[in-house]
Parts: C-alpha cells; sequence; structure tokens
C-alpha cells in the first residue's frame, strides 16, 4: 500500500547506538502543556482515561460498549498515529503506608489509631494492590508546535465526547504528569511526589532528560537492564481467528509491574477500499486459474479446495465490511514490556505470557535485537519503531477492550472495602465529589451502622480538623462515642441534658443575610408545631416581632453573654398586646414550664466536643416532632460555626426514614442537605428501604443530591426500586441480592462498584462498632 510505503519511508531513520541513557530516551522537546516534540515535525500528546464497568455488565450492555467504544476507534485520525497504553503498577509497602495510612499525632486516639492502622496494613498486604493507569497518545506531524496545539484542541474534545459516552472521563497530560510516566518506569517507582519545574529547569540549563533517565542502560539481545531492573519487550506475533474480550484483561491481571500498548495506524478510507477491491480481485484470479488448470486436465467437476472457498469469502466480508458496515483498516502492533528484579524471573513471566496467549490462541514472540525500538514503541510517547504490523477491521481491534472494572484510589481517602473484582482496595475521598452526600442502604442486620462507625472511626482517626455528629434513634453510637471521648447527649422529657433550642451563632446567616431572619423561620415552625395547626400571617408576624426583641441585645453583645430561651420568648410574647400572642404563648407554655420544658433551659451539655451523639431513643410521642427539629436545629448552629473555623463537620443520621414521617423535620432536613456543602459539611442518611425514601418528594430530593451511595443487601421490593433509579445490570444487581453482610455495590458520582468489607472480629475497635446482639453483649 502506499499509504504504508509512506509510513515507513518517513519513519526510516539511521540506526544510531546510543551514548548514553540520556540518549536512550526519544523525546528531543518538551512543552509546559505536554506537548512533546519527537524527531522531524512530530508532535505527541496524551491523555488519560478512566476504567468503566465492563467484566460486570451482562451480554447486552457489553455489546453496547463495544459498539461505543468502535466509534472511538473509527475517529481516529489517519494522519496520526494512535496509541492506547495500559500501565499496570505495583504499590509497595512504603507507598501505602505514605498515601494511605491515618496520620499519626499522639493524642488520646493513638491506640485507635495503631490498631486501626494494622487493620488497614494488613488488607494492603493481602489485596491485589495493582494499579492500572489507562492512557491515549496521539502522534502528529505538523510544521510548527502551534499548529500542533490547535490540532490537539479538537482531538481532546473529539476523544472526550466519546469516552463521556463509554462513561469514562478524559483527562489531558500537561509536562509533569507525562514525564512522571517515564520517570517511574525508567527509575521503578520510587518517588511518588516527583515534580519538575519547566522553568527553573530552563534557567538552569538543565537537560530534562536528566531527571527521568534510569542510572545505566545494558541493552542485551532479548531484554534490556535499567540499573537494578531487567525489561523485556514482547509482541503478538500471531493473532486467533477468535479472540475473546477478556484477552487483553488476562494479560494485564498478572501481578507485575507492565505495560501493554495497541498502536493503531488508520488507513484512509479510499486506499482501504482500493486493497480490498485489489485482494478480492487477487483471489478470484487465483481461482479462475486454478479452475482452468483443472479445465486443461479435462477434471471439469472438481471443487474449489478449502483454501480458495475461506480466501473468497474473507475477501467478500473484508470489503464488505468496509463499504457498508461502517468499518476501517488499522495497522496495528501489540507490545507488552514486563519488568523482573532478575533474568530469572524475567524469563519466568515471559513463559507466563506466553502460556496466556497459547491459551487464547494467540502467539507472543520476543523483538530480538529490537529491544529499545520496541521500548520507545510501547511506552506513551507516540513513536512506532517496529514493522510487526498486522492489518485489522474496527471490529477486530474493538475485541482487544481496554476496560476492565471501576476503580477508586483517592489519595487521603477513607477504606471502604476491596473490590470484588480486581481485589484492590478502595479507597475514597467524598469531599472531592461536586456533593458529598451519602445514604446507606440494606435491610436489618447487612451492615448499615457497621459501615456508618467504620467511617466515623476513620474520619477522627485521619481529619484533625473535622467534627462528627451523630442523631441516634436506637442508641447503637454510646460505646464508640464514649471510647473516642464524645459528648452524648440524651434527647428526653426526663434527661439532665438539655439543649437551648433558641443558640444563635453570628455564623447562623446564609449568604450575607442576617441570622436572626433564619432562626426566626425556626422559631415559626417551633411555635406551629406547638399550637398544633398553620399560623396565619398575623400570628407569623408577632413571632418575628418577638424574635427580633429577644435577640436584640444578644446580638448587639456580639453574640455574648446570656442566649435568650423559650421561656424569654414566651414571656416577650406575653407582652404583646394582640389576642393571636397570648394564644401562641400558650401554646407553648407546655414546652416552657410545663413537663416537656427540656429545650426551654440554658444547653449545659459540650455541644462543641469534636465526637457528638444525640442520642434520641427515649424522646417520647408529645416531644419528638418539636425535638427533632430543635436537634437539626442545633446540629446546623454547629455546622454553620464550624465553617467560621475552618473545620468539615459530617452528620450521620440513622434511621433516617423516622425524620420523614414529620412534614417540619422533614423539611428542614431536605434544606440543611442543600446547604451543608456551601458549609463545608457532609450528611450520611442510614435506612433499611429506599422504598420509604421515595415516597416523600423531600427525602427524593435529598437521594438525588447525594453522590456516594453504599447499597447493602436488600429486598425483593427495594432491588426493583434501586435497578430502575440506577440501571443496573443483572450482574450488578447480584451484588445487592442475598448476600453477606459488609458485601454491595458503591455509587461514587457515575461508577458502580462491587465491594466486600470483611472487618477482624478479633479487635477492640470491631466490639465497638459491632450491633450484633450476641456480640455486642460480649
Amino acid at each position: 500500500m502506499r499509504f504504508l510505503d509512506k509510513i515507513n519511508k518517513k519513519e526510516r531513520l539511521n540506526f544510531n547506538v546510543p551514548r548514553c541513557v540520556q540518549d536512550c530516551i526519544p523525546v528531543q522537546r518538551i512543552y509546559k502543556d505536554g506537548i512533546f516534540y519527537l524527531e522531524r515535525n512530530e508532535y505527541s500528546m496524551s491523555y488519560k482515561f478512566s476504567d468503566i464497568n465492563f467484566a460486570v455488565s451482562n451480554k447486552d450492555d457489553k455489546e453496547g460498549i463495544f459498539l461505543k467504544y468502535c466509534e472511538l476507534l473509527n475517529s481516529f485520525d489517519s494522519s496520526a498515529l494512535s496509541q492506547i497504553t495500559l500501565i499496570n503498577r505495583k504499590l509497595s509497602r512504603s507507598d501505602f503506608e505514605r498515601l494511605k495510612l491515618n496520620n499519626k499525632c499522639s493524642d488520646e486516639l493513638e491506640k485507635h489509631r495503631i490498631a486501626y492502622n494494622n487493620i488497614l496494613l494488613d488488607k494492603a498486604l493481602y489485596s491485589n494492590r495493582m494499579m492500572q493507569d489507562k492512557y491515549i497518545t496521539v502522534a502528529v506531524e505538523k510544521k510548527s508546535v502551534e499548529d500542533a496545539r490547535v490540532y490537539y484542541t479538537r482531538t481532546s474534545i473529539e476523544l472526550a465526547s466519546h469516552l463521556s459516552g463509554l462513561n469514562s472521563q478524559l483527562e489531558e497530560q500537561d509536562c509533569n504528569k507525562r514525564l512522571k510516566i517515564l520517570y517511574d518506569f525508567y527509575r521503578g517507582y520510587k518517588d511518588e511526589n516527583f515534580f519538575f519545574d519547566i522553568n527553573d529547569s530552563i534557567r538552569k540549563g538543565h537537560d530534562f532528560k536528566d531527571y527521568i533517565c534510569p542510572d545505566g542502560a545494558e541493552i542485551k539481545n532479548s531484554y534490556i537492564k535499567f540499573g537494578d531492573k531487567y525489561v523485556r519487550v514482547l509482541f503478538i506475533r500471531e493473532y486467533a481467528n477468535f479472540i475473546k474480550d477478556s484477552f487483553i484483561t488476562e494479560l494485564t491481571d498478572l501481578n507485575k509491574n507492565m505495560m501493554l500498548t495497541i498502536s493503531a495506524l488508520s488507513v484512509p478510507m479510499d486506499e482501504a477500499v482500493r486493497e480490498a477491491e485489489n485482494r478480492r480481485l487477487g483471489v478470484e484470479t487465483n481461482i479462475a486459474n486454478f479452475q482452468r488448470r483443472q479445465n486443461a486436465n479435462l477434471n471439469f467437476s472438481s471443487d474449489l479446495t478449502y483454501d480458495l472457498q475461506q480466501q473468497r469469502i474473507e475477501s467478500k466480508e473484508f470489503l464488505d465490511d468496509l463499504v457498508t458496515r461502517d468499518q476501517r483498516m488499522f495497522l496495528c502492533t501489540i507490545t507488552i514490556v514486563h519488568t523482573a528484579d532478575s533474568l530469572e524471573e524475567l524469563n519466568n513471566d515471559t513463559e507466563t505470557i506466553n502460556t496466556i496467549g497459547q491459551r487464547n490462541m494467540c502467539q507472543i514472540g520476543t523483538l530480538r535485537y529490537q529491544q529499545l525500538e520496541a521500548l520507545n514503541t510501547t511506552l506513551p510517547i507516540g513513536l512506532r519503531k517496529t514493522q510487526s504490523l498486522r492489518t485489522l477491521t474496527t471490529e477486530s481491534l474493538g475485541a482487544f477492550v481496554p476496560f476492565k472494572v471501576q476503580e477508586i484510589n483517592d489519595e487521603n481517602g477513607i477504606y471502604y472495602g476491596q473490590n470484588v473484582i480486581s481485589k484492590n482496595m478502595i479507597i475514597a475521598d467524598r469531599k472531592k465529589l461536586i456533593n458529598g452526600n451519602s445514604f446507606i442502604l440494606g435491610v436489618s442486620g447487612s451492615g448499615k451502622s457497621f459501615t456508618a462507625k467504620q467511617e466515623i472511626v476513620s474520619t477522627l482517626l485521619r481529619e484533625p480538623d473535622a467534627d462528627v455528629i451523630v442523631i441516634d434513634p436506637e442508641r447503637e453510637y454510646r460505646a464508640l462515642t464514649q471510647a473516642f471521648g464524645g459528648e452524648v447527649i440524651d434527647i428526653s422529657a426526663i434527661s439532665d441534658s438539655h439543649i437551648n433550642a433558641m443558640d444563635l451563632n453570628s455564623e447562623y446567616g446564609e449568604d450575607g443575610r442576617s441570622p436572626i431572619i433564619l432562626k426566626s423561620e425556626f422559631i415559626m415552625s417551633l411555635c406551629e408545631l406547638s399550637v398544633g395547626k398553620s399560623l396565619d400571617t398575623s400570628h407569623l408576624a408577632i413571632i418575628d416581632r418577638c424574635a427580633t426583641n429577644v435577640y436584640r441585645t444578644y446580638i448587639q453583645n456580639n453574640y455574648q453573654g446570656e442566649v435568650p430561651t423559650l421561656k424569654t420568648f414566651r414571656n416577650e410574647l406575653l407582652k404583646q398586646p394582640e389576642h393571636e400572642a397570648k394564644e401562641i404563648a400558650l401554646a407553648l407554655e407546655l414546652f416552657t414550664e410545663g413537663s416537656l420544658n427540656t429545650f426551654a433551659k440554658q444547653t449545659n451539655v459540650d455541644v462543641n466536643n469534636r465526637f457528638v451523639c444525640y442520642d434520641i431513643l427515649e424522646l417520647g410521642t408529645q416531644l419528638k416532632s418539636i425535638g427533632m427539629l430543635v436537634v437539626l436545629d442545633n446540629v446546623l448552629n454547629r455546622i454553620t460555626n464550624n465553617r467560621r473555623k475552618g473545620r468539615t463537620t459530617y452528620v450521620f443520621i440513622d434511621e433516617i426514614y423516622l425524620l420523614f414521617k414529620s412534614g417540619y423535620s422533614s423539611g428542614f432536613l431536605s434544606t440543611l442537605w442543600k446547604r451543608v456543602r456551601k458549609y463545608g459539611g457532609l450528611c450520611t442518611g442510614i435506612t433499611q428501604n429506599i422504598v420509604e425514601i421515595m415516597k416523600s418528594d423531600a427525602a427524593q430530593s435529598m437521594f438525588s443530591n447525594s453522590e456516594f451511595i453504599i447499597m447493602l443487601n436488600q429486598s425483593s421490593s427495594d432491588r426493583e426500586v434501586i435497578k430502575k433509579e440506577f440501571n443496573l445490570t443483572d450482574q450488578e444487581l447480584s451484588y445487592i441480592t442475598n448476600v453477606r453482610s459488609g458485601q454491595g455495590l458503591i455509587k461514587i458520582n457515575n461508577n458502580l462498584i462491587p465491594f466486600i468489607n470483611e472487618f477482624p472480629k478479633d479487635t477492640e475497635l470491631y466490639r465497638l462498632m459491632s450491633t450484633k446482639p450476641k456480640e455486642f453483649a460480649s
């Protein structure tokens, strides 16, 4: 083909023996935005893309993903070299301790911190510990870097559009990130905090290659030795007639540092069709010659040989693919780089990879005497230095699907369990989400409260500038709160613990509004609950007037001194001349002077403790609605106060469905759910049935404003709602159907990850967090 001749002529270079290790790196110039200049007006750019749940999808969904992936392949420019690179890197123990374990500090929680760190370290050592990064690299010939920038601007938009259809996110790699990939490979993942200052390097006259090159290089016929690390490059020599979509996953599932690259050259459509027609014409010519020979031998009834029959069928199918089935022709190379600490280990790994290839009817060979060229082909740089090309159509190339399962590994995140498919730890940071509010769903005994307690423990141990507030209707968090030095506040008519319903701080307002305005709205709701009916505008006007009067002195004193109470507010009502004021005051008498006056007294508990648990188990029927409203207002007071201090507030509400039964608490909670993100807070609702949530408009709104959902074992009715709500596949649904405690699905943004969380039972932390009656009693 003229296309191939042109490509080979362009890439034909004089062989230069590397005189130093820097010469092994084929990048000539770098730019801050991530563009690399390679050679002879060739530029390259890399993009990182996220994984999707391909392995856990059902057959129909896999077909949909495959077709969309083929659309992505068809979008590759015929004037550019496109590479898809999968990089496996293993986390060492030191990497995990630096990135994943809680920060050490000397305080009263050190005992629990050490215990929890040991548990996490054990989980890490027995997990897969393999992280896989995925990149698309595009190399194109342009006259200048400005032309290249224009081209890559258009390319990034197109790639992002196709990947978003696959629910995969695209991220451009700047200069630092691209150099970090090369640094990790050449230096062996030694420095997670690698940073290259291009301006400082230019000022000092340093070569960027000095920062990333290996200590030494020995190039042999079948491997390369970089420092004390052995490297070998393999390629797929022979392809099977049928390749399973799991082939790439099998190759990259080895628990080794390795890199696999699919290099694809898209042939222009007109030349591809011409080449296919020529091939078909050649086959028909061979058939005609065969029949002529048979006729010359008077063998007029001879059938075509099997080989010629297959050539006719395949050439016809190939041409039909290009002309009628929206297929493209690609010239492809698949290369694999794997590393080892010794030559013996390298040979054993090579044999293992060859075995995987044979199991899939593919032949994998070593690129002898081409190791450096093949290595530069495999690295996400944008070069093709090997001639081992294979012609594939879009669907044939699409069989090498690079997707497996979504992974979550946020730095400084919290451990939520292990990925069921990849066996990697799930480390997530809710604060990185647009809206980090959360729900934990599951039947009784599925591990809801345990999951919440584990997150509370992780938060208290990891974040010294974070506070935790729990609303506990079943008295399940008392032991944990006391063990971690928290404050348990018993909310009931007979309790000695009191919370002033009128507590107010200067940060209580929203978006510059006066705090008294918002507090006045709360008092109106409180009065409506006391009266037992909706109040008209005259009642509301009186309440607003009285609220302003009782807070005037307190606000003028800069929120210092004694805070007004409900008794103060009732006395102010009695001073008013209107009959409506007397009516409201009479309704409030039970809650100020009567037996239910617990919220009419000054606060006598430490509501500013870092860990506060509101125990509402004994909140009676008469006091429940008002009590829940006061507790939620107190929580809001704390959150707004923490905003001023720059502290994060985590709020956990167990059996949250109880709050939905009251219109006032439900409405207040819905408002809190929407506003808490602005105040640097995160809310978590814990309940058994999603059906209960869907019955309430306020609850539905809260659910839709939560990007972090933990779904444990679900009942049959709840499974149907969840399947419809999240568009789950049958395979994904199986992870929340009749599963063990601590197993299920986590929805993080648009990612759905099957997980299992097994916590060691022979620890004090487990006994503090367990809610099983037998274990709790012991």
